[in-house]
């Protein structure tokens, strides 16, 4: 078993997803639980279901501990085992006689009992990487066995955040391009915008690039896409920012499967902690699973009735689809339009059941003159109201309220002592 550890379940069973309580997807591993009561075998199969686990191949057996010697006699074992503890028995005896059975590089989470008496420091000597209080809830899975390799792996695991229109024509790619501005020069996260409307895409026009490769190159690759090909691909506007832009020509049709971005989003991911996705309007097979496999994702409305109907439809569709995230945002764009009737914010949000994240008033001088530059909104006012809203969205989507400020964490101290560093 691995001699690593992490102990962070501070965060209640009952609480929902804040965009601080950010869990990265687990790699392809294979999984296997061990439980001792129904309400845990539930919440693990629940687990299997997320999106974080799509990739990990995870099987539920009841026994507990004792189930797992006697089934690694014979077999491999897996590279992560989770094991509830029913109270009854030592559990430090069941984990020297796993650990007999058990590959070296085995990780082990343990789902305890009430009644175990175990100190937390014969737990980290055996090897143990998790232990979680139960009962358990999907969530509280979900971030145990991603947490295993979001903090153990040298690597970046980066943040997908998906923007996406209600209705075509409501600013949601300006909303997006302006949006990513401020996590890469705000926040000073290494970000990229990915232009997904490959036919009339304006990420390009936008930030004033006319980049010769983009999206279109990776994604009609015949090879899974690396990240050295990715790097040559991109963009770049800014030290932070980069851009895979569309091609915006018709020389082609684009029909893609609906798993035709995945290698593209999971290599970046790799690279770069923040990627900002300007989906199109449309609901198709990929881009539904672009915005079902994001960590957070925008829903960009003008008030007005075909919007909101949409809005709701979508808010509805992403929730009963993503279950264990957070719920998506909602703004409101080009509200303020003279002499157009609109549907009052208030109403808007009685409808959806939840504020709007932003109100993004109507000026056509600012945008007009941004668009027509190829600049930003904090290129054109860095003062403006809007710019200001850009960068509150940027922070409230990123859980990142500063981010040149590197954060501590308040259970550094207590884990180092557990462990007696």
């Amino acid at each position: 078993m691995s001699s690593s550890a992490n102990k962070d379940h501070e965060t209640p069973h009952d609480a929902a997803p804040q965009a601080s309580d950010y869990i990265a997807p687990a790699p392809r591993v294979s999984v296997q639980a061990f439980c001792t009561t129904e309400e845990a075998a539930t919440a693990v199969r629940a687990a299997g279901k997320d999106r974080r686990l799509g990739k990990a191949h995870l099987t539920v057996k009841m026994g507990g501990v004792a189930a797992a010697i006697d089934t690694y006699h014979g077999a491999p074992t897996p590279n992560v085992i989770l094991l509830e503890s029913d109270g009854s028995s030592d559990i430090l005896d069941g984990l020297d006689d796993l650990a007999d059975v058990c590959d070296p590089g085995t990780r082990v989470v343990i789902i305890g009992n009430e009644n175990d008496d175990v100190p937390y420091r014969e737990l980290m000597r055996r090897g143990i990487n998790d232990y979680m209080v139960g009962p358990v809830s999907t969530l509280d899975v979900v971030r145990a066995v991603c947490g295993l390799y979001a903090s153990s792996e040298a690597v970046t695991t980066g943040r997908v955040v998906a923007v996406v229109g209600a209705k075509g024509g409501v600013g949601a790619s300006t909303v997006s391009h302006n949006l990513a501005w401020a996590i890469a020069r705000d926040l000073a996260l290494d970000s990229v915008v990915i232009d997904l409307d490959l036919a009339f895409g304006t990420a390009g026009l936008d930030y004033n690039q006319d980049p010769m490769q983009g999206i279109a190159n990776a994604v009609f690759q015949p090879d899974r896409p690396d990240s050295a090909l990715l790097e040559r691909l991109l963009a770049k506007r800014t030290e932070h920012l980069s851009l895979l832009a569309a091609p915006a020509t018709l020389e082609r049709v684009y029909d893609f499967g609906a798993n035709a971005f995945d290698a593209i989003f999971d290599t970046l991911r790799m690279t770069t902690p923040c990627i900002v996705l300007d989906v199109p309007h449309q609901w198709s097979g990929w881009t539904k699973r672009a915005l079902e496999g994001a960590d957070d994702i925008l829903i960009v409305a003008e008030p007005d009735l075909a919007n909101l109907r949409n809005a709701k439809n979508m808010l509805s569709a992403l929730k009963a689809s993503r279950p264990n995230d957070r719920p998506p945002l909602y703004c409101l764009n080009q509200v303020g339009l003279p002499r157009r009737p609109e549907i009052d914010r208030a109403d808007f949000a009685k409808t959806l059941e939840c504020p709007p994240a932003a109100v993004i008033p109507f000026d056509s001088k600012l945008f007009g003159t941004a668009a027509n530059n190829g600049q930003m909104i904090a290129e054109v006012s860095a003062n403006h109201r809007t710019a200001k809203l850009f960068l509150e969205l940027a922070q409230r989507l990123t859980g990142n309220g500063d981010g040149r400020k590197q954060r501590r964490s308040l259970l550094g101290p207590l884990v180092g002592m557990l462990l007696g560093k």
